[in-house]
């Protein structure tokens, strides 16, 4: 299985620009260069800050913006975004019984879960008991079978000093809830830091985050005031299937390119 992951779009109300870039022009290039380099894929994934103030015509250039992809996407929410503007412009995305952008997916490399981190007012994300219980009773229907996770907090500390107090402030009851799952879990996908990283946390779990389609975060770890710069908009391959998990970094552009085999030396 292919999916390709957009994080942190940030786009913002057509016209006008984020860190002296156009956001809705990074993530147009990007869908173009899936649309011409993996025209297969699967399934598209953003994890979060979809647009940066949640502003609904921001919302609905991004409806515009997607449009060009063939495949099924699924939209998750960050700290930027707004539900209830999201949930108007985009009335086709599953959500649970309490009004949560949450949903899933069963594959044959086992279930996509896709979780809402989203807490009005708060940049770190909050996870409350109704999608907990929602998240216990997905864990439950996927059975044996392992899980993959998406969602815009990641659910342990990042090590970077910038998001040391916002990220998911409640995130044991996450990774309480993926322990206990006899199944397993793949992997954890998530945004919010800007940055590409991956490891493995103290609980086991392997995760990986991509970089911002619009701007990114130079990565100082132990910066608090991190800078934002620029670049070709990015997005990542994940690979799912027999042999594990797999997730390639690209940037859309049109660079040099030489093949391997016409390179001196291996």
């Amino acid at each position: 299985m292919k999916i390709i992951q957009f994080t942190d779009t940030h786009l913002v109300r057509p016209g006008e620009l984020l860190y002296t870039l156009d956001p809705a022009d990074q993530l147009r290039r990007a869908v173009a260069d899936v649309a011409r380099r993996h025209a297969d894929a699967d399934l598209v994934v953003i994890t979060g800050d979809l647009c940066n103030d949640g502003d609904p015509r921001a919302y609905a250039l991004l409806r515009e913006v997607l449009a060009p992809l063939s495949c099924p996407v699924r939209l998750l929410l960050g700290n930027h975004d707004e539900r209830r503007a999201f949930r108007e412009v985009f009335p086709d995305q599953p959500v649970d019984d309490a009004g949560f952008v949450q949903s899933w997916i069963d594959t044959p490399q086992g279930r996509l879960l896709f979780l809402d981190t989203n807490h009005p007012g708060h940049i770190g994300g909050r996870y409350c008991e109704a999608r907990r219980a929602w998240l216990e009773g997905a864990l439950a229907g996927a059975g044996q079978a392992p899980v993959t996770v998406f969602l815009h907090h990641p659910p342990f500390s990042s090590g970077l000093a910038h998001f040391r107090h916002i990220g998911l402030h409640d995130a044991e009851a996450v990774t309480s809830r993926l322990r206990a799952h006899p199944g397993g879990v793949r992997h954890i996908v998530f945004g919010h830091v800007h940055v590409p990283m991956a490891g493995t946390s103290a609980e086991g779990f392997a995760y990986s985050s991509g970089q911002g389609s619009s701007h990114r975060f130079i990565a100082e770890p132990d910066e608090p005031a991190p800078w934002w710069t620029g670049g070709n908009p990015c997005y990542r391959v994940l690979m799912l299937d027999e042999t594990g998990f797999r997730g390639y970094n690209v940037e859309a552009g049109e660079p040099a390119l030489v093949r391997a085999n016409e390179c001196a030396g291996p």
